[in-house]
């Protein structure tokens, strides 16, 4: 499964395992809504991609609204390909009330057609008291807002087996510096530091390696610019993030299995190499990755820990991937489910339910259930306005999300070929300017 753009969700709960699962129908409106039952008689139609325990929970925080307002929501599964799903609904004019899509791109998309209703006042309102104004950005086209970031994957930390470290007596690093030298310790240690996923289909995890790096360097006003292409991949910005990276990536020792295996291996078996055959001691990984680790005997939080991604530059870096819900149809019952999901009311519902992470900054780390998820929104929380959304997720498919293809393939060749910093950048410019034209 394509993660970086994707995304999975936060399944941070061990075990918190995807099943091809699609269901359709909901609750049904309760006649002794708390909200007084304002909606009692209107019904609404919700998609998503989720199914399984994601679908579970999902269906849990609409519970919630359905008790509170009295309304009856259905939910559709669209399965991986959302815009397969919606696209023919949308052109034969009976689209659901409600979607929820996997990336901002689509939502982009959707909105210069003309197939999204902009946000009503009150649910901007809301987005204006939860969310900072980067994720409010995140969710406008042309100065209407039409999404909500409902759900969050944090992709800034890595993995990392807390038995190899204690082993090789080095502690988690906090910089960049940190941990080249924890690296280093811990190959003389006996113990291989990484496990790297840049098998041709899963090259996505190199985007997210290089944009921790820059935006940690660069600050997030360069890479907004980058996102955009207004800087080119020509910029000394990009030079120092690759010739950084090249520090690790450089070194084919780090790697189990060195560039050949790395250049072949899928990204779950990255994760299962780390907790399951204990060949490394780190794997990249956001914090869907503990699905992944429940396939193993490790347990999340003991066996399995997690670390933010070190330190680069000046910033801490927070990159997140997400799902945006927007509004297909007209109606009350559309823009109250929508003004329900901006709230702290259902990401506190959802919090407590497990494999969940919101940038809504008035859900607070207490109500998640469970610790790994307390310590990424505490992360979040601290970056503030400086979080940034998965950079290749904002660039046209053709360059960020096309395996064998544009940035996963440059930076794959770039593994391969750490020495050559200026051939890398040539080609992503190249790719690039073809894709934004």
């Amino acid at each position: 499964m394509r993660v970086g753009t994707r995304v999975m969700g936060a399944a941070v709960a061990a075990g918190l395992l995807l099943s091809s699962a699609a269901a359709c129908g909901g609750g049904d409106g309760d006649e002794t809504a708390e909200g007084g039952g304002e909606l009692k008689g209107v019904t609404i139609e919700v998609a998503a991609k989720w199914t399984g325990p994601e679908e579970k929970n999902f269906r849990k925080v609409l519970d919630a609204f359905q008790k509170k307002t009295g309304a009856t929501v259905n939910y559709a599964s669209t399965g991986e390909n959302t815009d397969a799903f919606l696209g023919p609904r949308i052109e034969a004019g009976n689209p659901p009330d409600v979607a929820i899509l996997p990336q901002p791109g689509l939502m982009q998309q959707y909105a210069e057609k003309g197939s999204l209703k902009p946000l009503s006042q009150d649910v901007v309102a809301e987005v204006d008291e939860n969310f900072a104004p980067y994720w409010k950005k995140l969710g406008s086209v042309d100065g209407k807002t039409y999404g909500v970031m409902v759900k969050a994957a944090y992709k800034s930390i890595l993995w990392y087996r807390p038995q190899a470290f204690s082993d090789a007596g080095v502690q988690t690093p906090a910089t960049w510096q940190d941990l080249v030298k924890t690296a280093g310790t811990l190959q003389e240690s006996g113990t291989t530091p990484f496990t790297l996923a840049a098998g041709p289909d899963d090259s996505w995890t190199l985007t997210d390696w290089f944009e921790n790096v820059y935006l940690s360097q660069a600050g997030p006003e360069n890479y907004d610019k980058l996102a955009e292409h207004e800087i080119k991949w020509t910029d000394p910005t990009v030079k120092k993030a690759l010739e950084t990276l090249a520090e690790v990536w450089g070194k084919p020792d780090f790697f189990n299995g060195g560039v050949a295996t790395a250049t072949k291996t899928k990204f779950d078996e990255s994760v299962t190499q780390v907790f399951g055959q204990e060949k490394a001691a780190m794997v990249y990984g956001g914090d869907f990755a503990a699905a992944n680790i429940a396939t193993t005997d490790a347990k999340v939080g003991t066996d399995a820990k997690v670390m933010a991604f070190p330190k680069a530059g000046d910033n801490a870096p927070a990159v997140l991937g997400g799902d945006v819900a927007v509004v297909l149809k007209d109606g009350k019952g559309a823009q109250e489910l929508m003004k329900f999901l901006a709230s702290p009311e259902a990401g506190k519902e959802w919090a407590k339910l497990g494999g969940y992470l919101t940038p809504n900054k008035n859900v607070p780390p207490d109500a998640y259930s469970d610790p790994v998820a307390k310590q990424l929104v505490g992360q979040l929380q601290q970056a503030g306005d400086a979080a940034r959304y998965d950079l290749s997720d904002l660039t046209p498919a053709a360059f960020g999300a096309t395996p064998g293809d544009g940035m996963w393939e440059a930076l794959r060749a770039f593994v391969q070929n750490p020495d050559d910093v200026e051939g890398t950048q040539k080609k992503l410019e190249a790719e690039a300017a073809e894709a934004y034209k």
